[in-house]
């Protein structure tokens, strides 16, 4: 029996994350706040050591659709050396393509975005971002 549990701080930025789907109906009820969660983890009322994740890792945990949501990101990885490096470029180009096959139906808006996007390595870093002006963020990396 696999026993995990999962990070409140990955709670935490879901809620937040969440926050503008909304539950609908009824009052509107205040939204939890950060330092709710670190309360009752601070609090010792946990078995276990909880690990702390990411909005990304938390929406695959969970099995959250990202409805509505943009495809636009931004992530910087920076790894020990080149070859890392390199090896994040080739993986990226195919969670880009990914992306664009399973969007193209569903968010079609988003496709053009992730077929421009900013991906290049520099050294033992990668840098990649998705945006409607891709232009844009070469113009300001120089």
């Amino acid at each position: 029996m696999r026993k995990k549990m999962f990070g409140l701080t990955a709670a935490a930025v879901c809620l937040a994350m969440l926050a503008g789907c909304g539950a609908g109906g009824g009052e509107a009820a205040q939204p939890y706040t950060k330092e709710q969660a670190q309360e009752i983890l601070d609090s010792g009322i946990f078995t276990y050591t909880l690990d702390e994740y990411d909005y990304a890792m938390a929406w695959d945990i969970y099995g959250l659709e990202s409805a509505g949501l943009s495809q636009e990101q931004l992530a910087l990885l920076i790894f020990s050396d080149a070859g890392g490096a390199e090896a994040a470029v080739g993986a990226m180009e195919t969670y880009l393509q990914n992306q664009i096959d399973s969007n193209r139906d569903y968010r079609p808006a988003e496709v053009p975005k992730l077929e421009d996007p900013f991906l290049q390595q520099a050294g033992e870093s990668v840098l990649l971002v998705v945006s409607p002006d891709t232009q844009a963020v070469k113009d300001l990396l120089g």
